[in-house]
């Protein structure tokens, strides 16, 4: 962009010093960055591991809720919902 003849600076410079276009690279390259490494999930062998072990235990927990246990289908729900569904999509 060229300068206007009679102003001080450029037109995408409103302060005239040349570090607005510096600046501005340098946000674009980190926001570049950040949107590469935030949008990257790569799931792993422990990860299809942890969501199979947590989709097991979810259906032995109905199954054995279907047949009446009132201590081990609990158990196995929570454990299925509350740690290894989890701990499979964070890992």
């Amino acid at each position: 962009m060229a300068a206007v003849p009679g102003r001080r600076g450029r037109l995408d410079d409103p302060t005239g010093h040349g570090h607005f276009r510096r600046r501005m690279k340098t946000r674009s390259r980190a926001r570049a960055a950040a949107s590469v490494s935030e949008s990257s999930l790569k799931f792993s062998l422990i990860n299809a591991l942890l969501l199979a072990a947590g989709l097991g235990a979810i259906t032995l927990g109905y199954v054995l809720l279907a047949r009446g246990s009132t201590v081990a289908a609990p158990l196995l729900l929570v454990l299925g919902y509350a740690v290894l569904i989890p701990l499979g999509i964070i890992l």
